[in-house]
């Protein structure tokens, strides 16, 4: 049976993105890009708007702000077009042409169930907040992983991670701190029908 994993990476105050911000906020350092490389092979999961973005990057589509990739940029998209894909989307016409990218059509919730009876290895979602949101919201998630940067995005900060979100107690199941100021924790997730002093519904 396949685990997945919910997998973020943010701004101290639960922001994906920034406006005005490179990659990584421009803060990854030589132990995190380590670590990155340094993981188990595993098959993606994201909706449209992660698909049309990353797949962007890999055909040479340069983020806003910036002249160039830079080298970890690269890297890090390159690894992402060899690994395998699976996109959810109703709007997006197959065959898509990102190397190693499947399209599906069916409910998202309903598949990546079926993909963990049937398969083996990690899922890991990249992006697609919404997408994460429901496959934690049906009770699929088994690692939430969330590495959060020394930055504190209140005037730019965008792509808010857990507004939407329902009450959820997190286990810590592991913590690493890289390069002396970026901090990595891993839970395992529990959604709770109400807060602990709120009577049942």
């Amino acid at each position: 049976m396949s685990e997945l994993l919910v997998d973020f990476i943010t701004s101290l105050d639960g922001c994906a993105s920034g406006e005005g911000w490179p990659g990584w906020w421009g803060l990854e350092g030589p132990e995190y890009l380590a670590w990155l490389g340094e993981q188990p092979e595993v098959t993606y999961l994201m909706g449209a708007k992660t698909y049309r973005l990353m797949s962007g990057f890999a055909a040479g589509e340069v983020p806003s702000g910036q002249d160039d990739f830079r080298s970890e940029e690269e890297d890090s998209v390159d690894q992402l077009t060899r690994a395998p894909k699976v996109v959810f989307s109703s709007s997006l016409e197959a065959p898509l042409p990102w190397a190693n990218a499947t399209l599906v059509r069916d409910d998202a919730v309903e598949a990546v169930r079926a993909m963990k009876e049937d398969g083996l290895g990690i899922l890991s979602t990249i992006g697609s907040l919404s997408l994460a949101r429901s496959l934690l919201r049906a009770g699929l998630v088994d690692r939430f992983r969330v590495v959060m940067f020394p930055v504190i995005t209140g005037a730019t900060g965008a792509e808010r991670i857990y507004d939407g979100y329902p009450d959820v107690a997190l286990d810590m199941i592991g913590h690493r701190t890289f390069d002396g100021r970026t901090q990595l924790v891993e839970y395992r997730p529990r959604v709770l029908d109400h807060p602990p002093l709120a009577a049942p519904a």
